[in-house]
């Protein structure tokens, strides 16, 4: 029989008789402290006042305040507190102590303030609950009161106010306790040690915190947690690593804590093999584990293995929370997965975590990335809170969907609610301005920037803008931002340079850029394949041939091209006159048809495209079976007549021929196709795109 059963015995048979002696009640309220038993200490306290038994000190009364105040009992700490005949230090203390298990920021500094007495505990008891409510300053400005008072500073005084320093990033004030601990002799506590490493490395003084750590003579798990967060914190993953093998080798068993900060800093070091080999080992993983794990998989790029442990923590009963859900919504928004990204919803509905203002905004991005600018408005409209990230994540999905009026009114709309717009809202704005070539309405939101919002444009603002003037054919004052404004151009606004220098034919401001770009980044093959292109559409085959010649040479690999469609939950991918798939002689079959069929419309293959000097029917068959062709076949193919739009995802830019054929297509068969490629959403309707030809 256990002692909570037979506590509860012992006071069932209480309540057979009559009024107990002092002793009897004595016994049984220390056995319901001692049990943690706030439920039989209720009944013991009724039968005392059932029988009107009256306490000649204060000792019963105040265990019992005791033990309301450490199960978080309030309200009945307060109504014993306004009925006891007499009280002293300790019943104040324990009152004090109930206010700040509460958590309320008020009472706690209230209740002490009007105390007739007070000691050492009452000080650290408010201490502690100023810092734990975030009000270090007061809790500062207390521990000065209690040093005029004269009372004897303990350990816990110092962690409280060492906890303090942290909060505030109080590096002086923190260097002045410390200069107290040594003075005092209290650097050998494990617990003034640890407040000590925190309260350094929080001030990015983690030198300092390593020093103090490795003078150390006991370190705990908690010692190793706070130096290994702390150089977490600090941007230096490669240390974290380090630390936690050297606490492997220590023979400390890491707990969850360690563990999660761990995994973070493997992920952000790209150590993806060893984060998993470590959560692997873990035998009890807690949620904070589970969702370390699934972000890092996100952040890397690994979307699927983070669908599939999501999947995993679900099978194993564990509660995902709002952060969780969010990042498992962005996987699903990086894989364009219409399919899993509304399974996904469906359980953050189930959970009531829907409306969470983190989730809402992963979904209205993920809805968004998927096409689906409607659902992506519904949840918009549906938010109770929004902030500055939930309307970027609106804009840029109108933007990136070639709704740039819907993108410019919602920032209108945005100014209206006093909502302040950040950088992210700009390069919306700008693209949006870029996509309808809007060059003065573009120029006049550019520089609103700085004129009316007080921001400094970045490195992405002015990409914009050279995209907004090279498009709309002003190169020489694109040119000109360049080479006037602030910052030093880098890879983006040279590519994004090159790139315009590609839709206008400019051979000469082309070569300009791709030079830079060889000098920034000579490995990266994109400006080397886009020179390579613009020397070929003009038939300047001596050029490509020493561009095909230099890459060889600098060993410069190229990048595979690539289209993937989901269907029914799984996804299929396709390269360039792909015949690997097993149904391929039906999909060619189906592809050849098409084309003959959008022929018969006025459809002309482009077969200038074809970047290689070889035969008309060689480039005809080249240009014909690009990837997202072969995908749309396979679309058609497996969902005939469903009315659905067919849905592809394209890993680069996508040609100006297949762009005209999926216009072709769907026009000529009636079906919606959307197409999205590096550079933004293509919504085919009807013999249009919603690009409107510029992308």
């Amino acid at each position: 029989m256990n002692t909570k059963h037979k506590l509860r015995e012992a006071i069932d048979l209480l309540y057979t008789r009559g009024r107990a002696n002092s002793d009897t009640y004595t016994r049984l309220i220390l056995d319901s402290l001692h049990c943690n038993d706030f439920h039989q200490a209720k009944r013991l306290q009724f039968h005392m006042d059932l029988h009107l038994y009256k306490p000649t000190t204060t000792f019963l009364h105040n265990r019992l305040l005791l033990l309301y105040s450490k199960s978080g009992l309030l309200s009945d700490a307060q109504q014993l507190f306004d009925k006891m005949p007499a009280r002293d230090i300790f019943t104040y203390n324990a009152m004090l102590s109930a206010y700040s298990k509460l958590g309320s920021v008020e009472d706690p500094k209230e209740f002490f303030d009007t105390m007739p007495v007070r000691d050492s505990v009452s000080y650290n008891t408010v201490l502690s609950g100023l810092c734990s409510s975030g009000r270090e300053r007061e809790a500062l400005a207390v521990f000065v009161r209690m040093r005029k008072e004269g009372f004897v500073v303990s350990e816990y005084t110092i962690v409280s106010v060492l906890n303090a320093c942290s909060g505030l990033l109080d590096l002086s004030r923190g260097r002045q306790i410390h200069a107290r601990i040594v003075a005092c002799d209290l650097g050998g506590n494990v617990f003034v040690s640890n407040a000590l490493i925190d309260m350094y490395a929080k001030c990015g003084e983690t030198d300092n915190a390593h020093r103090l750590f490795n003078e150390m003579r006991y370190k705990n798990v908690v010692s190793w947690n706070l130096m290994i967060s702390g150089y977490m914190k600090n941007g230096q993953p490669k240390v974290c690593v380090d630390l936690f093998k050297e606490m492997q080798s220590s023979g400390l068993k890491p707990d969850q804590v360690t563990v999660s900060n761990v995994l973070g800093a493997f992920f952000r070091i790209g150590y993806v093999d060893e984060a998993w080999k470590t959560f692997k080992e873990i035998k009890e993983k807690d949620k904070v584990c589970w969702t370390t794990m699934i972000a890092g998989f996100v952040q890397n790029g690994n979307e699927e293995d983070a669908l599939l442990l999501f999947s995993e923590m679900l099978f194993e009963n564990i509660r995902p929370d709002s952060f969780t859900i969010s990042s498992v919504v962005s996987s699903c928004a990086k894989l364009a997965s219409l399919h899993h990204g509304q399974v996904i919803h469906g359980k953050a509905v189930h959970m009531g975590a829907d409306v969470d203002l983190l989730v809402s905004t992963a979904l209205i991005n993920m809805y968004s990335k998927c096409g689906e600018t409607k659902d992506a408005w519904f949840i918009f409209n549906m938010m109770p809170t929004k902030n500055v990230v939930s309307w970027n994540s609106m804009l840029l999905g109108y933007a990136q969907n070639g709704k740039d009026p819907e993108a410019l009114e919602l920032y209108e709309e945005m100014l209206q609610k006093n909502v302040k717009p950040d950088n992210i809202t700009f390069v919306g704005v700008l693209s949006a301005c870029m996509h309808m070539g809007c060059t003065e309405r573009g120029d006049r939101y550019f520089r609103s920037l700085s004129e009316l919002h007080q921001m400094k444009p970045t490195l992405d603002h002015y990409a914009c803008m050279i995209n907004l003037l090279g498009r709309s054919g002003y190169i020489d004052k694109a040119i000109d931002l360049i080479e006037n404004m602030p910052h030093k151009p880098n890879s983006l606004i040279w590519s994004t340079l090159l790139s315009v220098c590609k839709i206008n034919g400019n051979i000469k401001h082309g070569e300009m850029a791709a030079k830079r770009l060889f000098e920034l980044d000579p490995l990266n093959a994109e400006p080397y394949i886009t020179l390579s292109n613009m020397y070929a559409s003009c038939g300047r085959w001596k050029d490509v041939a020493y561009m095909r010649s230099l890459m060889k040479n600098k060993e410069v690999k190229k990048f595979a091209a690539y289209s993937w469609i989901e269907l029914d939950g799984v996804v299929y991918k396709f390269i360039s006159e792909d015949r690997t798939h097993q149904d391929s002689e039906i999909i060619y079959l189906k592809l050849n048809k098409l084309i003959k069929k959008i022929q018969e419309a006025g459809f002309i293959p482009d077969s200038n495209l074809v970047l290689h000097d070889v035969g008309e029917s060689e480039k005809f068959e080249s240009i014909c079976f690009h990837s997202e062709k072969l995908a749309l076949a396979f679309g058609l193919i497996r969902k005939p007549n469903t009315g659905m739009p067919i849905r592809i995802m394209k890993n680069i830019r996508v040609c100006d021929d297949c762009h005209l054929f999926m216009k072709f297509v769907s026009k000529i068969i009636g079906r919606d196709i959307i197409l999205r490629d590096s550079n933004r959403f293509h919504h085919f309707v009807r013999g249009e795109c919603s690009c409107k030809d510029l992308w």
